[in-house]
């Protein structure tokens, strides 16, 4: 006689439309990222209002990024324990309520202090989303799912600097974080409504979870430390810092020891084991790039707007917001060919080797380059990354028991915003490293003895003596104009070879997606043995 519960959990469908229940989690991840971006560009407003220097203001950033790097890692634990839509809505409600603490903060400590909480509530979203998500489609109807949750995650990074300038040129920086409270109770009355917990990860709750403290103590200390490092290394010269050096020795051997000992526990709380699932360590690899990529290039180009180009923050923002409408027009598309036929490793090793072109054609921007084409060359270059991001989100799950969802889509994105981190913080010291070296060399040419520079300077002279300054002025104006093209110059080919890194790495990853397994016409995620 076939076993009831398990025929019941097999043929187990959510009570409403999973479309509903798609927008109502996605709901909260765009609030959460959008939150992020905007957070970015208010800065020195805060730091203004607050009387705070901007290095000090810059803990209002990591302060949130260290909390939510923590939580991200553990939420697949926190889910099975106290019950999934219940961490949900507990992760939603922290991160409304810490928003309104953001918004009334008189001072520094208060913002930060608030923001650390926030974090947490914010880390624990995208994670529990996916596994719902997964949860409540077919294996062939998530591709489009994770469209529908990608086009959150791509899109509120491209519009929120645009929002985020608009916000405080107009109103002030307090209104950033008053705008989360709104769409925060309106996700918590739609996810009390309609999100469930499925009927195995409620016996999975039943059954009893003992609390792994040494293993929470490791990765609180571990994540913390490498976060702080990634995030501060490049302001503080790296290993020429005490701190950063301390937090490094600290930071990576207790990583090392939070990984052997959840390795070989019976209940831990990140379930490294998962790991050895060929397609799923492939997966979570790919989801490192991706994090590296995505975030890599979302920094790059407004940096180099603002730095070489002078725009304005705003501007920098309306420069990459034609490429979030791209990314929303590519995600159902990515999601739909994800739910054929096609062989999902070949979507990823496309995904990869046009990222990779579109990358390198990044290569050709200069400092006289125009707003148009800078539009246009963002728009092609996000054309790609769909065909990578949605195909690797589904096959994160396949061949993973569905109980261990919540700990998939923990690990997943843990490695995606893990990836984010380094590649900032490496691209970050890559360009400062490269415009040194640029600016040494274009320096060697700049001297009294190079015949050119001279005829350069005085061509330069003369523009602003027949602008009727006197000749004491116009050398010295002169002088300022030609270092200040040297630098220009120097950073505008920093940024060249950084896309031209990012190029290279991505192209070498190309036919990795064949190591995994090719998922069968309608393979379903095994269940576990009870």
């Amino acid at each position: 006689m076939p076993d009831t519960p398990a025929v019941s959990h097999h043929h187990w469908k959510p009570s409403h439309n999973p479309w509903i229940v798609a927008m109502t989690v996605t709901l909260a991840t765009f609030m959460e990222v959008l939150d992020s971006s905007i957070a970015n560009v208010a800065l020195p407003h805060i730091a203004g209002s607050l009387g705070a220097t901007f290095d000090e203001a810059t803990w209002i950033l990591t302060s949130y990024l260290v909390s939510s790097a923590i939580v991200l890692p553990v939420s697949g634990w926190l889910s099975t324990m106290i019950g999934r839509k219940r961490f949900y809505m507990t992760c939603v409600a922290l991160f409304t309520i810490c928003s309104f603490f953001c918004g009334i903060a008189t001072s520094l400590p208060m913002l930060v202090i608030a923001r650390i909480f926030q974090g947490a509530g914010g880390g624990g979203l995208q994670p529990s989303e996916q596994a719902i998500l997964a949860d409540s489609f077919p294996v062939e109807k998530r591709g489009m799912a994770f469209a529908m949750y990608g086009m959150a995650v791509v899109v509120a990074p491209a519009i929120g600097p645009t929002l985020g300038g608009w916000i405080t040129d107009n109103f002030n920086w307090h209104w950033i974080f008053f705008i989360n409270l709104p769409i925060g109770l309106i996700s918590l009355v739609l996810t009390h409504r309609l999100v469930e917990d499925p009927p195995w990860l409620k016996e999975e709750n039943r059954s009893g979870i003992r609390i792994d403290y040494i293993g929470l103590a490791l990765i609180v200390i571990g994540v913390a430390c490498f976060q702080l490092v990634l995030d501060k290394g490049q302001e503080d010269d790296w290993f020429a810092s005490r701190l950063i050096l301390t937090m490094f020795s600290i930071g990576v051997p207790t990583l090392f020891a939070f990984f052997l000992w959840e390795w070989y526990h019976e209940n831990p709380i990140v379930d490294v084991r998962l790991l050895k699932n060929r397609n799923f360590g492939t997966a979570v690899f790919f989801s490192f790039t991706l994090g590296m990529v995505l975030f890599g290039s979302t920094v790059l180009i407004p940096e180099f707007l603002q730095n070489s180009l002078g725009y304005t923050a705003e501007r920098a923002g309306m420069a990459l917001s034609p490429g979030g409408l791209v990314l929303m027009l590519m995600m159902p598309i990515a999601g739909r060919l994800t739910g054929t036929k096609i062989d999902p490793r070949l979507l990823v090793a496309i995904g990869f080797l046009g990222t990779s072109l579109t990358l390198h054609l990044m290569t050709i921007i200069y400092v006289g380059i125009d707003f148009r084409t800078i539009i246009l060359l963002r728009m092609i270059q996000v054309i790609f990354m769909p065909l990578i991001f949605i195909p690797i989100s589904t096959l994160n799950y396949i061949g993973v028991p569905r109980e261990k969802n919540n700990q998939v889509s923990g690990l997943s994105n843990f490695a995606r915003n893990l990836g984010g981190s380094i590649g900032t913080s490496l691209l970050t010291t890559f360009l400062s490293r490269q415009n040194q070296t640029h600016q040494k060399a274009f320096a060697a040419h700049t001297t009294n003895g190079d015949y050119n520079f001279q005829q350069f300077l005085s061509g330069l002279k003369a523009a602003f003596l027949a602008q009727g300054y006197d000749t004491v002025t116009a050398t010295r104006k002169a002088v300022a104009m030609a270092y200040q093209m040297v630098q220009q110059q120097a950073s505008a080919l920093s940024f060249e070879n950084s896309f031209w890194i990012m190029s290279l790495i991505v192209a070498c990853l190309t036919p990795l997606p064949f190591i995994m397994r090719r998922p069968r016409p309608g393979e379903q995620q095994p269940r576990a043995a009870h």
